[in-house]
């Protein structure tokens, strides 16, 4: 791990060229690695040397880039993945198996609570979901000696509740357990959860990451301060038979979480993104740190905007003062809380759609924080699948709009979402 700032880590981490070699970050455009002896590559598929033996496990181009957000979050380590759902899966099935069990927080987003209760349902395992609102002895109850982690999102998509990291990691930590946060929103340049205790991070690489809407990825970062040995996990204290009876803890050390979820999990999986987006991912990472810098500026002044507004109903945006959790964000989140808000137009439902159908510059698209301004209506596209007791637990309501503010002027979305707040007639049945 460097010693550089953010903004410098997201240039100059990873790849470095030595003397005569490409100053840009080479895009390795081959499955196959070639080597002058069987016994070589015999060692790389025994784990005893390093190197890359397939790009389905391990490319040039993705090593780079997963060092750079390995050093970027402060971890020892990181596995690119296809999507940020990819990351999530692997994350949790690289501890935990069939008839064991996970605590999540209920604000997260759509599409990976239907992964949390429909899919890894399917596979025998269960998720147990608490609110911030449940008393210790509450989230307490819901351990057993089945439960193997718990996990959150630093900023809620689309709630935009604000994770209290140290809390979570302390009732992880005081059941044996590891916390696994969601950083997408909030990206290492706003919050770096391994400083509050978290022990994996994960992120859907296509948001701000990528920051240009090109590619899907997905990424898990290691911060190798958690101890497996304590008698919890042991798929890594014990013998891999796949790989001629490697014990991870006890080879990698640190480093054992993220190895087995890249020689074991991603092996089998195949969830290993192209060399191509790992490249384009490493473009959009270079200006990370401006980019949220102007997307947090941006957001704030639109979110102030929206709050004197009197066809508003409501706003939400970590930052601002009259934000339930705008403690929480001084705490975690000082230098800004992402380009996203949530909020309601009086009218509920149809002065929704009637907004976001007369705007101009923003786009409504499914996707967010990239730089292009665009909203979402969450209940009806990204949380359809959702019942109406889990989108309540999410804090998602019907008249809830996704504005993900971009990095364009704030004067010209604000006008935007003027002119497209006077075609709405709030008292319209």
């Amino acid at each position: 791990m460097s010693n550089y700032k953010i903004e410098t880590k997201c240039i100059q981490s990873g790849y470095k060229p030595d003397n005569g070699e490409a100053r840009v970050l080479p895009i390795y455009q081959s499955t196959t690695f070639k080597y002058d002896s069987a016994d070589h590559l015999g060692d790389l598929f025994d784990l005893k040397a390093p190197g890359h033996m397939y790009s389905r496990i391990s490319n040039p181009t993705l090593s780079f880039v997963e060092e750079k957000i390995a050093d970027m979050e402060g971890g020892v380590g990181a596995v690119l993945t296809t999507s940020g759902q990819a990351a999530n899966m692997l994350a949790i099935l690289n501890i935990t198996s069939c008839g064991q069990n996970f605590v999540s927080l209920s604000s997260i987003y759509g599409g990976t609570i239907n992964l949390f209760s429909v899919s890894l349902k399917r596979m025998g395992i269960e998720v147990r979901y608490v609110t911030p609102e449940m008393t210790d002895e509450e989230i307490d109850a819901l351990f057993d000696e089945n439960t193997t982690l718990v996990f959150g999102e630093t900023i809620a998509n689309p709630a935009l509740n604000v994770l209290d990291i140290e809390k979570f990691a302390n009732i992880a930590h005081k059941h044996g357990l590891p916390l696994l946060v969601d950083n997408t929103f909030a990206t290492p340049v706003l919050c770096r959860p391994f400083e509050f205790g978290a022990d994996i991070v994960i992120h859907s690489t296509t948001k701000y990451m990528d920051g240009h809407a090109t590619v899907v990825g997905g990424c898990v970062v290691d911060s190798g301060k958690f101890n497996w040995d304590n008698g919890k996990f042991p798929g890594l204290c014990q013998p891999d038979e796949s790989y001629h009876g490697v014990v991870y803890t006890k080879d990698f050390g640190e480093a054992a979480y993220i190895t087995k979820l890249r020689v074991q999990l991603v092996r089998d999986f195949g969830v290993s993104p192209s060399a191509m987006n790992a490249f384009l991912l490493n473009l959009g990472l270079e200006t990370l740190h401006l980019r949220m810098e102007r997307h947090c500026e941006n957001a704030l002044k639109v979110a102030k905007f929206l709050e004197s507004n009197d066809k508003i109903s409501w706003v939400n945006y970590p930052k601002l003062e009259s934000s339930a959790d705008f403690d929480l964000a001084s705490k975690y989140l000082p230098n800004g809380a992402c380009g996203v808000i949530s909020f309601g137009i009086k009218g509920g439902r149809s002065s929704a759609v009637k907004f976001m159908d007369s705007l101009k510059l923003a786009a409504i698209v499914v996707h967010v924080a990239d730089a292009r301004t665009c909203v979402l209506h969450p209940a009806s596209t990204t949380h359809r699948q959702l019942t109406d007791e889990q989108l309540v637990d999410a804090g998602i309501g019907a008249d809830l709009i996704r504005m993900s503010v971009g990095i364009e002027n704030a004067d010209d979305i604000i006008d935007d979402i003027k002119q497209a707040l006077n075609e709405v007639d709030c008292n319209a049945n």
